[in-house]
């Protein structure tokens, strides 16, 4: 019998270190040979985003879809969704993706669209995740992988990393350690969901 293909398009703005850690762990992990996924496609709506180079030196196609060539967010998400469905994806996996979705298109993938957020939800939605959980005095910070709906960071939360926060910390030392359990964390959450599919 066939095996079913389970593609995964990555969805970033920047470094990508999110999206490198998903491909190493698919190509390191055989998904393809073992349940049939892998990446085939990172799109990013920067042209400027190191990632770009990043994915492919892995060798998974790229494609950018400029949001500032648009008049507006429902035309840049129609135009984003025409190019991930070329793809028929199984998941479509938001890596660093700093551009807040239309309704629409959060419905279109609907159970198929998951993103990673720098904070313990639903501590802290949003921008600045770090410097929050100082001010405020929190002991603890972390990631959440959670599935996207219509309302921002607000979506089932499907694993979470918890960090201290050690005292001296700058949001920028938090941050590091934050993103290196996203590292370990996401890709695991994907395979998970893959091998429910």
């Amino acid at each position: 019998m066939q095996k079913i293909e389970k593609n995964i398009v990555i969805l970033m703005s920047g470094s990508g270190s999110n999206m490198a850690a998903i491909v190493h762990a698919a190509q390191n992990g055989q998904w393809r040979d073992r349940f049939g996924a892998r990446v085939v496609c990172v799109i990013s709506n920067r042209a400027d985003s190191p990632g770009l180079a990043t994915a492919q030196v892995l060798g998974v196609a790229t494609q950018v879809i400029d949001h500032k060539h648009f008049t507006s967010r429902e035309a840049f998400d129609a135009a984003l969704q025409v190019a991930i469905d070329g793809y028929q994806p199984a998941l479509v996996v938001l890596a660093g993706f700093m551009r807040i979705l239309t309704a629409d298109f959060v419905t279109h993938y609907n159970g198929r669209l998951v993103n990673i957020h720098p904070s313990l939800l639903p501590a802290f939605t949003g921008l600045n995740t770090h410097q929050r959980a100082i001010d405020a005095g929190c002991a603890v910070a972390g990631a959440s992988v959670h599935r996207v709906t219509d309302e921002l960071d607000h979506g089932q939360i499907l694993a979470q990393a918890v960090v201290p926060v050690l005292p001296g910390d700058t949001a920028d030392t938090l941050a590091a350690r934050v993103l290196y359990q996203e590292h370990l964390m996401y890709p695991k959450v994907i395979r998970q969901l893959l091998l429910q599919l």
